[in-house]
């Protein structure tokens, strides 16, 4: 049996973040700035390596502090109640990832698409693995339920979010 690798994310060179239509006519994108993530493999191509990401919902940020508060909200995310975001890989392959997301007290497989950009040894002499995860998730399937429609008839928030998460981790001696 292979050794087992751990990998930890390297939060300098990472970025988790979201997309959402506004109104439908524009697009509004905001980052989590506390997050945490382990990669476990028993190969250099993280096939079957176990992902497992931890999100402060207190840290979204989205340049409005007025919406920063809305969102945290029980609204939508209850950030009182439900401080963190957690997703944990069931399967892990070169160019899908499939695991549970949780938001709030709801818990959905989703499947995420991955480009792993490779392994590289920086100048400090540490191993690093690059991978950019894209996905899409129906935000009421996770209790984000809040709606509102203008007067026009454009709805406020789409259901849909993307999340766009580009990732760097460190491999650990």
């Amino acid at each position: 049996m292979e050794k087992i690798s751990k990998w930890v994310i390297d939060p300098a060179h990472s970025e988790v973040s979201f997309k959402v239509k506004h109104m439908m006519i524009s697009t509004v994108t905001g980052h989590f700035e506390k997050f945490d993530a382990t990669i476990e493999t028993e190969n250099d191509e993280f096939e079957n390596a176990t992902l497992s990401v931890e999100i402060g919902i207190d840290s979204i940020n989205t340049k409005n502090k007025d919406r920063d508060g809305h969102l945290m909200s029980d609204d939508f995310f209850k950030a009182d109640e439900y401080p963190k975001m957690t997703f944990i890989s069931k399967s892990f392959a070169k160019d899908k990832i499939i695991g549970d997301l949780t938001i709030r007290d709801v818990t959905k497989e989703v499947v995420l698409d991955v480009d792993f950009n490779g392994i590289a040894v920086d100048p400090y002499g540490q191993t690093k693995a690059g991978f950019e995860i894209r996905g899409s998730i129906n935000r009421k399937d996770f209790n984000l339920t809040w709606s509102a429609v203008t007067e026009a008839g454009n709805v406020v928030v789409s259901d849909q979010v993307k999340m766009v998460i580009d990732a760097q981790f460190i491999k650990q001696a």
